[in-house]
């Protein structure tokens, strides 16, 4: 398992249906050691803390994996690392084997994973697309928060270790089905 990317971004205001939005999803992959805070990467902020950051989301994690789908749905669109806002860029850790709970240490950093991304009207912003918020959810390819243990330093290419699992084996894979199945039983009802 392999950090590729460490991406950050600032706040911006853009246009969106007529009005000025503040918005943090445009991240850039940065050279270099870069600081990890209990909040946030250094050179990194979020707009919205009432739905992104704060200690549980202080870093976004997204599969490198997925880029390939991607790809295929999103024709002509520039994907680079951190086209969804992720801070972390990585290799090896998919939804499906990643659990709530689960211990990882990036360079000198200690992660625990918190929960799976439920994305916002930014990222359609992001995209230029409307729909993207649901497609992305009913892709289930969401990637997930850490919440930052021990402050530390990471730098593209650091390995990604597991320090420990967590018992109760609940992904972040599960949790995104848990949702999906009751936001489909909410609209059906």
């Amino acid at each position: 398992m392999k950090l590729l990317s460490v991406n950050v971004g600032l706040p911006r205001e853009v246009e969106w249906r007529g009005k000025t939005i503040l918005t943090s999803i445009f991240k850039s992959p940065v050279a270099g050691r870069v600081r990890v805070g209990k909040l946030n990467l250094e050179g990194d902020r979020q707009s919205d803390l009432s739905v992104h950051g704060g200690p549980e989301k202080a870093v976004y994690a997204y599969p490198s994996e997925h880029y390939a789908f991607w790809r295929e749905e999103l024709p002509g669109m520039e994907l680079s690392w951190g086209a969804f806002g992720e801070n972390f860029t990585t290799e090896g850790l998919i939804e499906s084997s990643v659990c709530i709970g689960d211990r990882l240490r990036v360079g000198s950093a200690e992660l625990v994973v918190t929960q799976p991304r439920m994305p916002c009207f930014k990222l359609g912003i992001r995209f230029g697309r409307a729909d993207m918020v649901k497609h992305f959810l009913c892709s289930e390819r969401t990637g997930f928060y850490l919440a930052v243990v021990h402050k530390g330093e990471v730098e593209a290419g650091d390995p990604v270790e597991w320090i420990a699992r967590d018992p109760h084996g609940i992904t972040v894979a599960d949790v995104v089905h848990l949702y999906l199945a009751d936001a489909a039983t909410s609209s059906a009802g």
